[in-house]
């Protein structure tokens, strides 16, 4: 098999055809693969960002040979707005993917956006292209797939995804390739009996080694430490170790098929855990995710504090590919980045949004830091409702067994009822407990990240600035 350099990406993507084919070469004059990969509803659980819960010796292995980013969030903490980012290299509220796929009422990406996406604009340059388990985004048949195989989607059987990852390998050809390979776990189980736990502990023999809930306590940032919280926390860690089996046996076909040193590898989660105050909120336990990229050949293995985001998958993979990347794309290529280049100017704010998950849960948010002040900004005057509980996450009903002056109480108050600005200081609160908004030895701080945001905002042309922008979309979305 003919050599070719690749970039793996962890991730979730979608396919379409082309008929145009303009080849371009590397600047070895061989053209790169990329391999994305993501996992579903992963956060910060791994090993390499500190956690230890339960071993995850693939991960890392592959952070001990990548840049792992520190602070990097993805677009939107909801599946389908996440994944646009991702492809797109756009935010939500300019790719119009404002909520779930699945949402049945009519969320999608501007097509004339599509056609600027990853597997678009590489399969007019004679790309072979394909995703391998969830797409979620819409219209999924204007992105240019050679392959979609949606056996993957709700699949936790990591070993048949690795095959399905091997055939595609193999049916390229001599093309370049671009394969988005998406791991199900750790996302909760769809429709179920009652009874059935929302994480299964053991998928076809993996993990071999479960945990108990007794091996867990609370999220640091709920609060709330009771046996059933502490079930479902020890079943999504068992979850991540099948993401970690899914990452080694998909490596190691790399590496068997000769392509590993020649292969770009971006691995993160698609937003943070499906728990109340993660998943579909703008707290760090939902934007935040882990990040790895292995660019072999260029990048220098090290941990790094610059601020990254989701939106710049897409630019690095055009520049390693060789191709150009398209106006519209609203990040940066990490190539400087990954190489620790010296004089490489880089952000110094990052910000998430978000918009819907489903189609009553309207509440549009801004949020933006510095990397150690956060601010989260509630746009005012809009239409819907904030989202207390998702995926069943039953903390929002355990906290009431807790004893009245439980701090757990005013977090889940707030979820409820959410204030139109908080402010926290990351290094002292990195859970989000304390909101410094409206403090005065906080005033220059706020004032800053406020200016900022509202450029960022003009920068990217926000909409949602508009109070009738956002009633408007209320109005058409919203059940």
């Amino acid at each position: 098999m003919v050599l070719r350099a690749a970039i793996i990406l962890v991730l979730a993507t979608g396919m379409l055809p082309s008929p145009y084919l303009q080849p371009v070469t590397g600047d070895d004059g061989e053209r790169m693969n990329i391999l994305l990969i993501t996992a579903d509803d992963l956060g910060l659980q791994l090993n390499c960002y500190g956690d230890n819960t339960v071993a995850m010796p693939h991960l890392d292995a592959l952070a001990q040979r990548s840049v792992r980013f520190e602070t990097a969030y993805v677009a939107q903490a909801s599946c389908s707005s996440s994944r646009s980012a991702m492809l797109t290299g756009t935010y939500p509220h300019t790719n119009g993917q404002y909520g779930l796929a699945n949402a049945d009422v009519g969320f999608h990406v501007r097509p004339e956006i599509i056609q600027q996406s990853i597997p678009n604009v590489l399969k007019r340059h004679g790309y072979y292209t394909g995703v391998i388990g969830k797409l979620h985004v819409d219209p999924e048949q204007e992105f240019a797939l050679d392959v979609h195989t949606k056996e993957g989607f709700g699949s936790r059987d990591v070993v048949r995804q690795v095959a399905l990852a091997e055939d595609f390998w193999r049916e390229s050809s001599d093309q370049p390739w671009f394969l988005m390979f998406n791991v199900f776990d750790p996302h909760v189980m769809g429709k179920r009996p009652p009874g059935q736990p929302a994480f299964p502990d053991v998928v076809k023999g993996i993990p071999a080694d479960p945990i108990a809930p007794d091996d867990v306590t609370a999220w640091p940032w709920q609060d709330v430490d009771t046996p059933v919280t502490r079930k479902r926390i020890a079943g999504y860690y068992n979850c991540v170790q099948r993401v970690d089996a899914a990452v080694g046996r998909l490596l190691k076909s790399l590496d068997n098929s000769g392509q590993r040193e020649r292969t770009l590898v971006i691995f993160l989660g698609d937003h943070g855990p499906p728990f109340s105050r993660g998943k579909t909120t703008c707290y760090e336990a939902g934007l935040r995710v882990p990040f790895l990229l292995d660019w072999p050949g260029l990048s220098d293995a090290h941990v790094s504090p610059k601020l990254v985001s989701a939106v710049d998958i897409a630019p690095t993979v055009f520049d390693a590919a060789g191709v150009e990347t398209p106006a519209i794309v609203q990040g940066n290529s990490l190539r400087a980045v990954a190489q620790r280049h010296p004089t490489s100017t880089w952000r110094d704010t990052l910000v998430g949004e978000f918009h819907f998950h489903g189609a009553s849960s309207f509440y549009p948010t801004r949020a933006i830091t510095d990397g150690r002040y956060k601010l989260i900004y509630r746009l005012p005057g809009s239409i819907g409702n904030a989202i207390v509980s998702v995926d069943g996450d039953p903390s929002n009903r355990e906290v009431a067994k807790l004893p009245s002056d439980h701090p757990a109480h005013p977090l889940y108050q707030k979820l409820r009822e959410p204030p139109p600005l908080e402010l926290f200081d990351l290094a002292s609160d990195p859970h989000e407990l304390v909101n410094l908004a409206g403090d005065s030895a906080a005033a220059d701080i706020e004032t800053r990240l406020k200016a900022a945001l509202e450029s960022w905002q003009e920068s990217t042309n926000d909409p949602f600035r508009d109070a009738a922008f956002r009633n408007a979309v209320g109005r058409k979305f919203t059940k």
